[in-house]
C-alpha cells in the first residue's frame, strides 16, 4: 500500500520553523491501529489523515475554493486563504480564574519557584493557563526549563490535558513587537512541548483580549522552532488565527 504524504510547517513563512505536521491522503479506509503506526513513523506532534467524503471526489483535482471545510472528530474546521497566509476559524474558549492551591503541585513541578501572576482554567479544552509575572521577558520564557516528565504523576485526575505558559508582550524596539508570548505542554496526550498550537491560542486570545482590551493581536509561541500568529476576535464568538504555511516534503509512504 502506497500513500501520498506531505509535511507542512504552519504558522511560519520559512521552512524548519513553526508547527510541523504530516498530512496523509487516504484513498481507502484504514483501521485505527494503522493510523497510529503511521503517526509513530512520522514522529511529529500531529499527523492528519484526509479521506474523501464522496467516492467521486478527486484528490488530484486542484480545489479552487477560497475556504476549505474539514469534518473532524472535534467538529468542522474551516480554513481560508488570505493575502498573508491561511486563516483558521476556531471557537473562542473562555478561561476562568483558578485557585492556586488546587494546582500548586502541578505548577511547582513544572516551573519550580518561577513567579506567577495569574492562573486560569478552560473547561472546554481542559487547558490550564499560567501567566508568568510581568517582571520576566521573552528571553526568560524561551529559556525556561519546564519539567514535563513528572506532570502525569502530579496531575492524574483527568482535569488537565494541557499546560499553557504565557507572558505579556513587550514594546517594539530592535525586535518585532508582540502582544503576548506563550509555550504549550501536553504530556497527558504524549506531547512534551508543541511547537505552535492553534487550539491553545483559542484560549489565549480570549484571556489576553480581556486583559489588553484588544480584538486584534500579534502573538509569538516561544518553542525552539517558534511561530507567529495573527489574531482577530469576531463578533460571533469565534476567532480567526492567521499564519503562513510551507510544504517542506512531498512523497509516498509505503505501508
Amino acid at each position: 500500500m502506497k500513500l501520498p504524504i506531505f509535511i507542512a510547517d504552519a504558522f511560519t513563512a520559512r521552512a524548519f520553523r513553526g508547527n510541523p505536521a504530516a498530512v496523509c491522503l487516504l484513498e481507502n479506509e484504514l483501521d485505527e491501529d494503522m493510523h497510529q503506526k503511521i503517526a509513530r513513523e512520522m514522529n511529529l506532534s500531529e499527523t492528519a489523515f484526509i479521506r474523501k467524503l464522496h467516492p467521486t471526489d478527486n484528490f488530484a483535482q486542484k480545489n479552487m475554493n477560497s475556504t476549505l471545510t474539514f469534518v473532524t472528530l472535534s467538529g468542522e474546521l474551516r480554513a481560508r486563504r488570505a493575502e498573508d497566509g491561511i486563516v483558521l476559524d476556531l471557537p473562542l474558549y473562555p478561561a476562568h480564574p483558578q485557585d492556586f492551591h488546587e494546582v500548586e503541585d502541578l505548577i511547582k513541578t513544572a516551573i519550580g519557584n518561577t513567579l506567577v501572576q495569574d492562573i486560569c482554567y478552560s473547561p472546554d479544552t481542559q487547558k490550564l493557563l499560567v501567566r508568568l509575572s510581568d517582571v520576566y521577558n521573552r528571553s526568560f520564557l524561551e529559556n525556561l526549563k519546564v519539567n514535563t516528565e513528572n506532570l502525569l504523576q502530579v496531575e492524574n485526575t483527568g482535569k488537565v490535558k494541557g499546560l499553557i505558559l504565557t507572558l505579556k508582550g513587550e514594546p517594539g524596539g530592535q525586535t518585532q513587537a508582540f502582544d503576548f508570548y506563550s509555550r504549550y505542554f501536553a504530556p497527558w496526550v504524549g506531547v512534551a512541548e508543541d511547537p505552535v498550537t492553534g487550539s491553545a491560542h483559542a484560549v489565549l486570545s480570549s484571556y489576553w483580549s480581556q486583559h489588553l482590551g484588544k480584538k486584534e493581536m500579534h502573538a509569538f509561541q516561544c518553542s525552539h522552532r517558534g511561530g507567529e500568529l495573527g489574531i482577530s476576535l469576531r463578533p460571533d464568538g469565534r476567532v480567526d488565527i492567521r499564519g503562513g504555511a510551507a510544504v517542506v516534503l512531498e512523497g509516498t509512504l509505503t505501508a
